[in-house]
């Protein structure tokens, strides 16, 4: 029989020994088997507002819609945007005409640049003749100069028309229709009355799920304010562990998630990504020094890093945005790790059930 001192010695050696115990497996855990409660799903969250400000005239969606990529979620008044584009259409017509009127005025000015040419050409040889008659004395100063001043007049009408021939191309432009400055400014108008036409309807740009709807018919939409939120369902779990227990993961290392919406459940996944760094390891350019943290602790707190995680099976159900998960990763192969890796993470997910 043992003596209550001797019992008592036993149950201490044993308290030290499962304490030991206890202390290196939780160190090489958490380097070979590393588990955190610290993660969290993602959902993409997508503001949707209309790109062009007008009055909703119908909306096709309500709170908690499943809604997929395409899908309308509602509509402005398009009246006002019609009109647009059909004031649009006429400007760019009458700018046609407009062009088909310069060509009937280039044509005549041409005719008429040809007759002031040869009104010219006329003046010139008869300016030429007095000028010869003028050395045999047989006209008058009077005459030559009469004849001059008339051919040097044609020859300013021809320099005008010239300049008017010029002046009316140039308003013209190319012929080319779509080389041509002046059409393509009203086709570039008519562009854009389309496009914000089209905008008076407002699609998904993902499958996902409607929440916030802050819309109904009459309500006055102005473009690029939030009128519902679009929260994607595709899912990205992020984890956060300590950096030493990052030592031996990298892309595809395999991991386990328990997520606390379905307790007693556990999923495969593997880790896709991690984040390049931390807020903490940003410093803000703003002109001032750096400010040194300070502590007093002679052991710190251990820094902590974001990885995300994929999973390999889909979920019974969409979780929101928010929800709360834990990770396992598996940074070892080995058979032993894997087992208490395993045996690890089926315990956390029975827990759930009790918290």
């Amino acid at each position: 029989m043992m003596t209550p001192e001797q019992k008592f010695a036993r149950w201490v050696r044993v308290s030290i020994a499962s304490f030991l115990l206890m202390f290196v497996y939780f160190i090489v855990a958490d380097i070979w088997i590393p588990l955190t409660p610290d993660a969290t799903v993602m959902r993409v969250v997508t503001p949707v507002s209309a790109r062009v400000s007008g009055y909703v005239a119908a909306v096709h969606i309500h709170n908690n819609s499943q809604v997929k990529k395409g899908d309308v979620l509602f509509e402005l008044d398009p009246t006002p945007f019609r009109n647009k584009v059909e004031a649009a259409e006429i400007a760019l017509e009458q700018a046609r005409l407009a062009n088909q009127q310069l060509d009937a005025q280039i044509t005549g000015a041409q005719a008429s640049l040809k007759t002031a040419q040869l009104n010219a050409r006329n003046d010139k040889v008869t300016f030429d003749r007095y000028q010869k008659l003028s050395t045999l004395q047989n006209v008058s100063r009077s005459d030559l100069d009469k004849v001059r001043t008339a051919w040097q007049s044609s020859e300013q009408s021809v320099a005008n028309l010239q300049a008017t021939l010029q002046n009316l191309r140039i308003e013209r432009g190319e012929r080319d229709e779509k080389r041509n400055v002046t059409l393509q400014k009203y086709r570039n108008a008519l562009e854009e009355a389309e496009l914000n036409l089209s905008w008076t309807r407002v699609y998904a740009q993902a499958d996902g799920t409607i929440s916030n709807l802050q819309l109904s018919p009459g309500f006055y939409a102005t473009s690029g304010t939030a009128a519902l939120a679009l929260v994607n369902n595709q899912t990205d779990i992020v984890a956060d562990f300590r950096e030493k227990s990052l030592r031996h993961t990298h892309q595809g290392t395999d991991a386990a998630v328990v997520f606390d919406a379905f307790p007693g459940r556990v999923f495969h996944a593997h880790v896709t990504s991690s984040d390049a760094g931390i807020l903490a390891g940003q410093e803000a350019v703003n002109g001032q020094l750096s400010q040194p943290e300070t502590s007093n602790r002679w052991v710190r707190d251990a820094q902590r890093m974001r990885i995300h995680v994929s999973l390999e099976e889909s979920l019974p159900k969409h979780l929101p945005t928010g929800a709360r998960a834990t990770v396992q990763l598996y940074n070892s192969e080995g058979p032993f790790a894997q087992f208490f890796s395993g045996l690890q993470i089926h315990l956390v997910s029975l827990l759930h059930y009790v918290y």
